[in-house]
């Protein structure tokens, strides 16, 4: 459907990283209107709009997470994929957007949901302050086309924190960065066992002995680390490997850090990925990832994010790893802990399952490892949920890629669904 596309493009033309989608949010509240919809913002931003006698709801969130050269997106078709170069493309969320924006200059009766900051913790469903008419609520944020989500994992942030000392040291200086990681979503890509830059970045340098300097990496709480660098001193010539490119930057006297074999220990015993794999839905069920890593202001911070599709491991896995850095001496605090939905079929799912496999072969009623908004809504409001959404694949990264063919079919399928609903 190229209107879709077309929607999307306009999206692309204006600034909506999370944090920073106000811009965005005033366009898409005046679109509503233009198409007759009434329009209502709450405090943290969701835009609400109603016409008519909505059976249905249609949900996305509006903001994105910027990689590269994002917010500034150069759009480009290769293979069937639309892509933006040097940047996350947006995708994640922006196609379901782009959608709602078809449906609502389509249809006469129409909930439509944008939610704000879903990337930095679900805030816009968290803060959800709007009364949603319909009974039915349709999410547009999944991934793989083949498939229908009616359960999500939950999720918490987790920080450490300890502060550092320095002393002087003469030695060879090297500048190090990580290469060829490939980053990706926190869930859905944690399964691929993707390389994570830190841990990369870490092993290096304790295997040949370095004594950090500098020492940072990673890009979002939610998406694998894919850079990572840091400053060294070390005895013997270094020799760069796939992971880590060197640069030797001559001798000097330097300021290192007292605590950098604590720190390197650390990253290098920490058990980072899947915990736990669900064999009946065949997917990952726990799993925690490795996100970011700061020294500033003489101290080293590190930020994890932890997944669970089972409220029990989600708790599990909160409490272990705030313990394993408390037995380093770091100060620990987890936040933003938001409960799995472990949703079940019901008739919702099976009209959508009957409109999606009108356009897909095989289509699945599952679960995902991530965060799903409609969870939360679903808590707050008597609806039914489902998600679905277009093959997106390394959402979060500069790799990021959305098949064309696949945003017609879900395109075709939401609009069946609206309708027989009309």
């Amino acid at each position: 459907m190229q209107e879709v596309i077309e929607n999307f493009k306009k999206i692309c033309t204006i600034p909506h990283c999370s944090f920073e989608t106000e811009e965005l949010k005033n366009f898409l509240a005046n679109y509503a209107k233009e198409c007759g919809f009434k329009v209502q913002i709450d405090k943290v931003g969701n835009i609400h709009c109603i016409k008519g006698e909505p059976k249905i709801c249609l949900q996305s969130h509006y903001d994105m997470v910027c990689m590269g050269d994002a917010p500034k997106l150069e759009l480009y078709e290769e293979n069937g994929f639309l892509r933006a170069k040097n940047a996350s493309l947006g995708a994640d969320n922006g196609i379901g957007v782009a959608i709602m924006m078809e449906a609502m200059r389509r249809f006469s009766h129409l909930e439509c949901l944008f939610t704000n900051d879903e990337e930095v913790g679900l805030l816009g469903a968290n803060g959800l302050e709007c009364e949603l008419k319909a009974k039915k609520l349709l999410n547009l944020d999944h991934e793989g086309e083949d498939e229908i989500m009616i359960g999500c994992a939950g999720g918490v942030d987790i920080r450490a924190s300890q502060s550092f000392s320095t002393q002087k040291a003469y030695g060879k200086v090297y500048e190090l960065e990580t290469r060829n990681c490939k980053g990706g979503h926190s869930g859905i890509d944690i399964i691929k066992n993707h390389k994570n830059a830190l841990k990369e970045m870490a092993k290096f340098i304790t295997q040949n002995k370095g004594k950090i300097i500098s020492f940072e990496g990673g890009e979002r709480i939610n998406s694998i680390p894919k850079h990572a660098k840091a400053l060294i001193i070390c005895e013997k010539e270094l020799k760069e490997n796939e992971w880590v490119k060197c640069t030797f930057k001559g001798e000097q006297e330097v300021q290192i850090c007292e605590q950098g074999t604590l720190l390197l220990s650390v990253i290098n015993a920490f058990s980072n990925g899947v915990r736990n794999y669900d064999t009946k839905l065949n997917i990952v069920r726990t799993s925690i990832n490795l996100s970011l890593l700061k020294m500033q202001e003489n101290k080293i911070i590190f930020e994890l994010f932890a997944r669970s599709n089972a409220l029990d491991e989600l708790e599990n896995i909160e409490f272990e790893s705030l313990e394993f850095f408390k037995s380093y001496g770091f100060e620990v605090e987890s936040y933003n802990f938001y409960p799995p939905w472990e949703g079940k079929e019901n008739a919702f799912s099976k009209e959508v399952f009957n409109a999606l496999s009108l356009f897909v072969e095989n289509v699945k009623i599952s679960a995902i490892h991530a965060g799903l908004e409609c969870g939360i809504i679903e808590k707050k409001f008597p609806l039914m949920c489902a998600s679905i959404g277009p093959n997106i694949y390394n959402p979060h990264s500069t790799d990021e890629r959305c098949e064309l063919s696949s945003v017609e079919k879900i395109s075709k399928a939401v609009f069946e669904v609206l309708k027989n609903n009309q």
